[in-house]
């Protein structure tokens, strides 16, 4: 297996097969923009906890899901917006709600990590990593 250009979406992609196959958690290499978007996935509730475990080499950052009480996963779909070879990037202005508010947007912005609704309340728009919902 090869190393892929884009580790986030590596990342996306473990946490929705991980969803769909209801595992408890899922392991994937830990960076520090990974580490942000798992702070915010648990501050949004839509995962329940997450950890970075130190392994003496890069560190596995663990991510426990978070499903319903009728079992069925809080996070049904991720999208990847912007990719490695094509950057995606909103105003302020164009910033609106996804699923009626129940959605996610993730971005990166001059003040770090942030989600779409911190970034309206700041007034700041920025790259867009991905949309959870």
């Amino acid at each position: 297996m090869g190393q892929s250009t884009d580790p986030i979406a590596d990342m996306l992609t473990k946490v929705r097969n991980g969803c769909k196959a209801r595992h408890a958690q899922v392991d994937v290499p830990s960076s520090i923009i990974k580490t942000d978007i798992a702070r915010l996935l648990k501050d949004e509730g839509f995962i329940r906890h997450y950890k970075v475990i130190d392994d003496e080499k890069q560190g596995t950052l663990r991510i426990f899901l978070r499903y319903s009480s009728d079992g069925e996963p809080l996070i049904t779909k991720v999208k990847r917006v912007s990719k490695p070879g094509r950057r995606a990037y909103t105003k302020r202005a164009s910033l609106r709600p996804i699923m009626r508010g129940e959605g996610l947007i993730i971005l990166s912005t001059s003040s770090g990590i942030m989600s779409d609704k911190e970034c309206r309340k700041r007034n700041l728009g920025g790259e867009v990593i991905c949309c959870v919902w």
